[in-house]
């Protein structure tokens, strides 16, 4: 199978598994009349496969030393980008980043690969909305020392965070409109 295919497999799989219509609260606080949950494709064997092939094929050549993203969307993404980097021989590390720092234990805020002062690093995100959450997670890379060199979304919903995150070298894999997303208006009033 070639990239072009996977790739519309991947959405293919988004389309039908992760887009739920009926009111939901996003991350920025703000209600939307969809929801977009990347977890029911990250998580699922075949979307997880999908999804790390797609994403490993747009960093492999930034020279990205490490991998990782906020917690909870970015979890699966980065085990799946690094099970295919070792899959091709490349090496690279994960982290994850949590949302604070943990009171116990190490208490990092920074979970897995150490970055170092001059890492580059690419951020993952399922969905983006704004890009606010992911900046957070950026200063605190860039207060690691490490050094954001990409930005990857497996659905940007457009509103806001090309503009925000272009400085980072954003690629969303898809958009809202790759998705097919019905008007408020088209959505079925039925589904929540």
């Amino acid at each position: 199978m070639n990239e072009s295919s996977e790739r519309r497999e991947l959405l293919e799989l988004l389309c039908s598994k992760a887009v739920i219509y009926g009111p939901r609260v996003l991350a920025s606080g703000k209600t939307s009349y969809y929801y977009i949950d990347g977890k029911q494709v990250t998580l699922d064997a075949r979307g997880s496969y999908l999804t790390g092939r797609c994403i490993f094929e747009v960093i492999k050549s930034a020279g990205v030393q490490a991998i990782g993203g906020p917690t909870l969307g970015a979890d699966p993404i980065v085990g799946a980008v690094l099970a295919e980097a070792g899959r091709q021989g490349t090496a690279l590390q994960g982290f994850i980043v949590r949302k604070e720092t943990k009171d116990h234990g190490t208490s990092k805020l920074i979970e897995g690969a150490v970055l170092r002062r001059g890492s580059r690093v690419a951020l993952v995100e399922d969905v983006i909305t704004t890009g606010g959450s992911v900046l957070k997670v950026v200063h605190a890379i860039e207060q690691a020392g490490a050094k954001v060199v990409q930005i990857i979304a497996l659905v940007d919903r457009e509103e806001g965070a090309l503009s925000k995150l272009a400085s980072y070298h954003y690629t969303p894999l898809f958009t809202k409109l790759d998705l097919r997303i019905k008007s408020e208006e088209q959505a079925p009033a039925d589904l929540s």
